[in-house]
C-alpha cells in the first residue's frame, strides 16, 4: 500500500504580492511557492523581480512580473486587474510594498516630524495608505469569487505604539491596522479573511545603518526582549500562515513579530531615543523611497 503526500497548505492559490523585489518581499514569495500558490509579482526593481521570480518557477509554481509604482496615478487598480487576469483570478491579495524615509544610497534614516519634508509625509501616505486603500477595492470584486479569500496588510510595529523620530511613518501604518479591522468587519459576511503583519527592526539591507550606529543599535536591542532583529524569514513565516487555511478563522487581527518590542513597558517608545538620531533633520542626501 503506498501513501500520497498532503497537499501544500495553498496548493493552486492565485496571489498578488507586492513589494517583491527583494527582502521581506523576496522572502514571502519563496514560501508562497513552498507551499504551492502562483504568484503575480510587483515591485519598482524589474532586475530583483526577475530573479525572484526564477526562485518561485524553481519550486515549479507561476510567476507573473508586473513592475511598477504604486505611487503613480492608477497604479494600484491596474495592477489589480493585470494580476487577476495573469493568475486566472484572485484568491489572496499580500500588500507588502511600503515607503520610508532613505538617504541617498537607499538606507532607512530616522526623520523627526519637525525636520521632516513634505515629500518624506506623501511617499509614506500614498504607498503605506493610499496604495493599500485602492488596493483592497480593486481586489474586492475578484476575491468574493474565490473559496478562501483574504487580505494582508505589512503594517509594522509603529503601527501599534507609536515611534519616536518616525511620526509619519508610524502614522501610516496605524492606519493600516485600522483599515485591517475595518474591512475585516465590513467583509467578513462575504468570508474575505483581511489581516496585519507588524513586524519591529528586519535585518534587511535597508537599515545598515541602524547596525552600524553602535549606541542606536544598543538602544534598539535593549528594549526588544528576544535581543535580535527580526529576519526576513521571520516576517514571511508569518504571513504565511495568516493567508493558509490553517489560520481560516482569523480575521481582523494585528499580528507582531517583534521579538517583544510592542509590548507595554519595553521602552521603545520612552524620549531617550539617542540625541545622534533625534537630531535626524532633512539634508539633500535624503530621499523618500518605496522601501521594499
Amino acid at each position: 500500500m503506498t501513501s500520497s503526500s498532503p497537499s501544500p497548505a495553498l496548493a493552486g492559490a492565485r496571489i498578488l504580492l507586492t513589494g517583491a523585489s527583494c527582502g521581506i518581499g523576496q522572502a514571502t514569495a519563496q514560501a508562497l511557492a513552498k507551499a504551492g500558490a502562483d504568484l503575480a509579482l510587483n515591485g519598482r526593481h524589474a532586475e530583483g523581480l526577475q530573479d525572484v521570480a526564477a526562485q518561485v518557477a524553481a519550486e515549479g509554481r507561476g510567476a507573473h512580473l508586473l513592475p511598477g509604482d504604486l505611487r503613480d496615478p492608477g497604479a494600484p487598480a491596474r495592477l489589480v486587474e493585470a494580476a487577476t487576469t495573469s493568475l486566472g483570478g484572485l484568491d489572496a491579495l499580500i500588500h507588502i510594498a511600503g515607503a520610508y524615509t532613505a538617504d541617498a544610497a537607499g538606507q532607512f534614516r530616522m526623520a523627526p516630524l519637525l525636520h521632516s519634508r513634505d515629500e518624506d509625509w506623501s511617499a509614506a501616505l500614498a504607498v503605506n495608505f493610499t496604495a493599500a486603500l485602492q488596493l483592497c477595492r480593486s481586489a474586492h470584486p475578484h476575491l468574493i469569487r474565490s473559496p478562501q479569500p483574504s487580505v494582508l496588510l505589512m503594517s509594522s510595529a509603529v503601527g501599534l505604539m507609536g515611534a519616536p523620530a518616525g511620526e509619519a511613518y508610524a502614522m501610516t501604518k496605524a492606519a493600516q491596522v485600522s483599515l485591517v479591522r475595518s474591512l475585516a468587519v465590513a467583509w467578513g459576511p462575504q468570508h474575505i479573511r483581511v489581516n496585519a503583519v507588524c513586524p519591529g527592526i528586519v535585518d534587511t539591507g535597508a537599515f545598515e545603518t541602524l547596525e552600524g550606529d553602535e549606541e542606536l543599535s544598543h538602544w534598539l536591542l535593549s528594549r526588544t526582549p528576544l535581543g535580535r532583529w527580526a529576519s526576513v524569514h521571520d516576517v514571511a513565516q508569518a504571513v504565511l500562515f495568516l493567508t493558509c487555511p490553517a489560520a481560516g478563522f482569523i480575521t481582523g487581527q494585528a499580528l507582531a513579530v517583534d521579538g517583544g518590542m510592542s509590548i507595554p513597558g519595553s521602552g521603545f517608545t520612552a524620549p531617550d531615543i539617542p540625541a545622534s538620531r533625534e537630531r535626524g533633520q532633512a539634508d539633500e542626501s535624503s530621499t523618500p523611497a518605496a522601501a521594499h
